[in-house]
C-alpha cells in the first residue's frame, strides 16, 4: 500500500472562519456582523497585548499565529457580510416592502424562471426567478437601484424570460424573510410591461438548451427525456414528477442538478481528448478553460453553478493530477473566494453540500482507497465504493438537519447508477453540440443514451421502493448531530478489525430480525391504523384505511409527489374512493399522485363541482384514466367495505367562496368519529351547526389549515379528543394560528400538526382505545 500524501490543512481554519462570519451576518443582521468583528478586533488586541508584555513566549504558543490569522478573516469577511447587510435592511424597496406597496420595477433575471406551483384544476402555474433590480418607482419617484430580488409571477408571460433580460413590470413588495442578501420578494399577477432582448450569449446557450430538449423529446420516451437534460445542464423542467420523487428517496437527485462532478467529467473528458490528440499541457489546459467557460454560459451562471465550477475544477485537480496535498488549501481558497464575491452561498444549503462532498473527495476518499484495495478490492471497485461511501458520510449530516430524513439506500443506488453517470454526462454533451449543429444527429446520439437512461431510471425507482428506503431524523441540529455520530462510528468500525467484527455481527442480527418483520409488516403506522394526515405541505391528504388493505382517500395536497409517497409508505395499492373536498389547487393539485400505480374507483366531488372553475379539467384528467367521477349530494353514505363516510354537507352552491362548497364528511370508525370538513370557514360551519347536524367527533380535521377563519363555537359545537391540522412548514400564511390551537388545548384537545409532527395517524392502542402516532417524532400520544 502507498503512502497517502500528508494534506496541508493550514487555510481551513481561517475558511472555516470567513463561512461562519458571513452566515452570521446574512441570518442575524449587520448589528450581529458589528458584534462579530468587534469582538474579533478585541481577541487581536489581547493577543498583541500579551506578546508584548511577554516576547518570549511568542514561539511556544503555535496556536497564536492561527488565531491572529482566523480572527483577521473574521474581520474582513464580518465586515463584509456586514455592509452588504446593511445595504439590504436600508434600501428603499426594502422599506416599501414593510408597507406591502405596488412599485414599478426594472430588473434582471440571474436565472431561468422555476416552477414552484404547477398547473391545477382552477389554478395557474407560479414561477420564481431571482434577479437584480436596476430601477424602481416608488410614490412617484424614479431611482437607479441595485439589490437582488426574488420575483414570483404566473408562468404566463414569464416562464420563457432568459438571464439578463431587462423587464419592466408592475409588483406587489413584500419583505425577504429568509437568510441572504436579498432585498425583497417582488410578487407579480400579470405579464410583464416591456421585455428587452438578452445577451448575445445567453441567447446562443438558451438555444442550446432548447435543443437539446427537443432531440430528447423526439428520441426518448418521457422520463427519459426529462432526465437527460437534468443530468447535461439542470434543467429538470419536463421531469416528471414520479422520477423526482424516486430520486430524492434513493439519494440520487444531485444527479439532476449542476454540481462539480458535472464539470470534472466534462473537464476530464476534454483532458482526454487533448490528450489523444497528442497537443501540449498548454494548449489542453486552454481548451479546457473555454470548455468550462463554455459550460458554465449554457448552464447559467447563477451563483450554484459557479460553485459547482469551482469545486468542480478542484476535485479534477485532485483525481488527475495525483496533488491532493494541494487540493485542500485550493478548496479552502476557492471557497473564500466564492464568500467574497457571492455572500449568499454562505446560507446556501447547496453550497454546503459542495463543499462538504469536494472535502470528502480530497481527504477521506485517497485513505479509504487505499484500504479498500490492502485489503483486496481491485482499485476501479474500491474508488467507486469509497467516494460513494464518503460523499454520503459527509453530507449526510447536512441533508439530515435540512430535510429532516435520511436516505438508508443512498450508498447502494450511487454506487449501482456510478458507471453510466460519465457516459451519460458525456455523452448527453454530445447531444447538446450534435443538435446546436445538426437536429438529426443530436437524436441520433440521444438514442444512444437511452440503455443508460434505462438503468438509472430503474435503480432510482427500485431503491425508492425498499421498505424504509428513506427515514425520518429530527431536523435542524438534532439530526446534523445525530447523522453526524452515526457516521463517525461507521467510520471508526471501519478502521478497527475487532469494532468492525462486532458491528457486523450486530448489523446482521438486527437484519435477522428486522427485514422479515419490516417485509409483512410496514414499521410505521403499524397495525390498526385507521386514519392518516399526509405531510403533504400546505395542504391535505386524508387517508381512511378500508377493508382488504385498501383506503378512501380525501384530498391530494398541491404535488403528486408527496401524497404519493404517503400512500405507498402505507403500501396503498387500492383507493376505492378519492373524495375531493373542493376545487382549490392544495386539494387537487396531487391527483395525479394517488392515480398512480393504484386502483382507483371512483373520484367523489361536491354538488355542482364539475361546473365550477377546474371541475372540467379534473373530469378531462380523470377520463385519460378511465376514472369516473361523480357528485355527491347531502345525506348521501359512501360505503367502502365496513367503512361507511356520510356527506353532511353543502346544501347546494349557495356560498360565493369555493371553501364554503367543501364537502364536510363523517366518517364512523373502530376509534370514533373522524369529522373532515375541508376548509368550510366560518359561514358554512355555523349553517351546519344550525341545522342541526351532530358534529360531534372523536377526530376532527381542523378547517382550512388551522386559520382563524373557524369559529370556537363550532371546536365547542365538536369537541374532538383529538385535533388533527394539515399545514406546510414555514407556510406564508402563518398556519396554523395559535389562537385557533389554543383554543382547541382550552377544550382538552390534543392538537397535532402535520408542520410540526410530520404524517400524523389515528391508531388502535393495544387496549382499542384511541392512539395517536407521528412519525417524525416516533412516539404515541394518548
Amino acid at each position: 500500500m502507498t503512502d497517502t500524501p500528508r494534506l496541508d490543512a493550514r487555510l481551513v481554519p481561517c475558511a472555516a472562519a470567513a463561512w461562519v462570519a458571513t452566515a452570521t451576518g446574512l441570518h442575524l443582521g449587520s448589528s450581529a456582523s458589528v458584534v462579530l468583528v468587534t469582538g474579533a478586533i478585541s481577541v487581536v488586541v489581547l493577543v498583541v497585548g500579551v506578546r508584548l508584555r511577554g516576547p518570549g513566549r511568542w514561539r511556544t504558543h503555535a496556536v497564536v499565529p492561527v488565531v491572529l490569522a482566523v480572527c483577521a478573516v473574521v474581520v474582513g469577511f464580518g465586515a463584509a457580510a456586514g455592509v452588504r447587510m446593511w445595504f439590504a435592511e436600508t434600501h428603499p424597496v426594502a422599506q416599501a416592502a414593510a408597507d406591502g406597496r405596488w412599485v414599478s420595477a426594472t430588473f434582471e433575471p440571474t436565472d431561468d424562471p422555476k416552477i414552484v406551483r404547477r398547473a391545477t384544476f382552477g389554478g395557474e402555474p407560479q414561477v420564481r426567478l431571482p434577479a437584480v433590480l436596476r430601477h424602481t418607482t416608488i410614490a412617484g419617484g424614479t431611482q437607479a437601484t441595485g439589490g437582488a430580488v426574488v420575483v414570483f409571477a404566473p408562468a404566463d408571460g414569464w416562464s420563457d424570460l432568459l438571464p439578463g433580460q431587462r423587464v419592466t413590470a408592475r409588483v406587489r413588495v413584500s419583505e425577504f424573510e429568509g437568510a441572504g442578501t436579498s432585498v425583497a420578494v417582488l410578487r407579480a399577477d400579470g405579464h410583464p410591461r416591456a421585455v428587452a432582448p438578452p445577451p448575445a450569449w445567453h441567447t446562443w446557450a438558451g438555444g442550446v438548451r432548447d435543443r437539446l430538449a427537443d432531440a430528447c423529446r423526439r428520441a426518448l420516451s418521457p422520463e427519459q427525456a426529462g432526465l437527460l437534460p437534468g443530468l447535461v445542464v439542470g434543467d429538470t423542467s419536463a421531469l416528471p414528477d414520479e422520477v423526482r420523487a424516486d430520486f430524492r428517496v434513493a439519494g440520487l437527485t444531485h444527479l439532476t442538478a449542476v454540481s462539480g462532478a458535472n464539470v470534472s467529467i466534462v473537464l476530464g473528458a476534454v483532458l482526454l481528448l487533448v490528450r489523444a490528440a497528442g497537443l501540449g499541457p498548454r494548449t489542453g489546459t486552454a481548451l479546457a478553460a473555454v470548455a468550462l467557460v463554455a459550460f458554465v454560459i449554457v448552464v447559467r451562471p447563477s451563483p450554484s453553478v459557479v460553485r459547482a465550477a469551482a469545486m468542480g475544477a478542484i476535485a479534477l485537480l485532485a483525481l488527475v493530477s495525483g496533488r491532493e496535498r494541494r487540493a485542500l488549501p485550493a478548496l479552502c481558497a476557492a471557497v473564500g473566494v466564492l464568500l467574497l464575491v457571492v455572500p449568499d452561498l454562505a446560507v446556501d444549503i447547496g453550497f454546503a453540500l459542495s463543499v462538504s462532498a469536494t472535502g470528502g473527495l480530497v481527504v477521506l476518499a485517497p485513505v479509504a482507497v487505499e484500504r479498500l484495495c490492502a485489503h483486496g478490492w481491485p482499485r476501479a471497485m474500491a474508488e467507486v465504493t469509497a467516494v460513494s461511501t464518503t460523499a454520503f458520510a459527509v453530507t449526510a449530516p447536512i441533508v439530515a438537519a435540512a430535510t429532516g430524513t435520511v436516505s438508508l439506500v443512498a450508498v447502494a443506488a450511487n454506487i449501482l447508477v456510478t458507471p453510466v453517470v460519465a457516459p451519460l454526462t458525456v455523452l448527453g454533451s454530445g447531444v447538446a453540440v450534435a443538435a446546436t449543429v445538426h437536429p438529426a444527429a443530436g437524436e441520433l446520439l440521444a438514442r444512444g443514451a437511452a440503455p443508460l437512461l434505462w438503468w438509472m431510471l430503474g435503480v432510482a425507482d427500485r431503491s425508492s421502493a425498499v421498505p424504509s428506503a428513506e427515514v425520518a431524523v429530527p431536523d435542524g441540529m438534532a439530526g446534523a448531530v445525530t447523522a453526524g455520530a452515526v457516521a463517525v462510528l461507521a467510520w471508526t468500525a471501519a478502521r478497527n478489525r475487532r469494532v468492525r467484527l462486532a458491528t457486523g455481527v450486530a448489523l446482521l442480527s438486527v437484519a435477522a430480525v428486522w427485514i422479515p418483520v419490516r417485509l409483512l409488516e410496514p414499521a410505521w403506522p403499524g397495525a390498526g391504523w385507521v386514519f392518516v394526515a399526509c405531510d403533504v405541505g400546505q395542504g391535505d391528504a386524508l387517508i381512511v384505511a378500508t377493508d382488504g388493505g385498501g383506503a378512501v382517500v380525501v384530498d391530494a395536497g398541491t404535488e403528486p409527489g408527496p401524497v404519493d409517497r404517503c400512500l405507498r409508505k402505507l403500501r396503498i395499492r387500492t383507493v376505492s374512493m378519492l373524495v375531493v373536498s373542493h376545487l382549490h389547487a392544495d386539494h387537487t393539485g396531487g391527483v395525479t399522485g394517488v392515480l398512480r400505480g393504484r386502483d382507483v374507483g371512483a373520484v367523489v366531488v361536491g354538488p355542482g363541482a364539475a361546473a365550477r372553475d377546474g371541475g372540467a379539467e379534473l373530469g378531462h384528467l380523470l377520463a385519460q384514466h378511465a376514472v369516473p367521477m361523480r357528485e355527491a349530494d347531502p345525506g348521501e353514505v359512501l360505503v367502502s367495505g365496513a367503512t361507511t363516510i356520510r356527506v353532511v354537507a353543502p346544501a347546494g352552491p349557495g356560498y360565493a367562496s369555493e371553501n364554503d362548497l367543501s364537502l364536510v364528511l363523517v366518517a364512523d370508525t373502530p376509534v370514533g368519529r373522524i369529522l373532515l370538513p375541508g376548509d368550510a370557514e366560518e359561514a358554512a360551519l355555523d349553517a351546519l351547526v344550525r341545522a342541526g347536524v351532530d358534529v360531534r367527533a372523536d377526530v376532527l380535521k381542523v378547517p382550512h389549515h388551522g386559520s382563524r377563519t373557524t369559529p370556537a363555537r363550532f371546536f365547542t359545537a365538536v369537541r374532538p379528543r383529538v385535533a388533527v391540522i394539515s399545514a406546510g412548514r414555514d407556510n406564508t400564511f402563518g398556519h396554523p394560528h395559535p389562537q385557533t390551537a389554543d383554543v382547541l388545548r382550552r377544550l382538552g384537545t390534543r392538537v397535532l400538526s402535520t408542520d410540526r409532527h410530520g404524517d400524523v395517524a389515528v391508531v388502535r392502542a393495544g387496549s382499542g382505545a384511541l392512539a395517536v402516532v407521528s412519525d417524525r417524532r416516533d412516539t404515541i400520544e394518548p
